[in-house]
């Protein structure tokens, strides 16, 4: 997978969180994802097309998204719930928004799906393009999260 689509999904998952639920999360050092697993216990994914495709899924811990969600509506959640996992798809879909207007000033052009959101401890993330991802690891003081990202540039027609 291409570096250049790495930094428009760190940059756009800080700023969103930043912005929305005045969370600051660190970065880690991006791997390679082996395996199908989740790294949350609630993950939205969103797919993508155009000039690049793939997808993006963000996996939250429990105590990570009940905090970030608390924190975006104003009142304190203490257990996923639909407005939560409603949460979670929008989330998805601002990153993946802010993801793919920095990616339009490098010169791609990519629309995105609507987000599934998926939960439950040990759930699968199967990515559009079936092959490796790249996970970039988060730290918040409420817990962890990731952004696992699979998406390459398109083949011309």
């Amino acid at each position: 997978m291409d570096v250049r689509f790495i930094n428009p999904f760190l940059d756009g998952t800080v700023s969103v969180l930043k912005t929305m639920a005045m969370i600051d999360p660190k970065a880690g050092n991006p791997y390679l994802k082996k395996g199908k697993e989740a790294a949350g216990d609630i993950s939205g994914i969103i797919g993508m097309t155009g000039s690049a495709k793939g997808s993006l899924a963000l996996s939250f811990s429990d105590t990570c998204i009940l905090k970030i969600v608390s924190n975006m509506l104003g009142e304190e959640y203490k257990e996923i719930n639909t407005d939560v996992r409603d949460a979670v798809g929008e989330i998805t879909n601002m990153i993946s928004g802010v993801a793919r207007k920095n990616l339009e000033s490098q010169g791609f052009n990519i629309a995105a799906a609507i987000p599934t959101v998926v939960c439950g401890k040990k759930h699968s993330i199967i990515h559009v393009l079936g092959g490796p991802s790249i996970i970039i690891p988060f730290e918040t003081e409420d817990g962890p999260f990731c952004v696992d990202v699979c998406i390459n540039e398109s083949e011309p027609d």
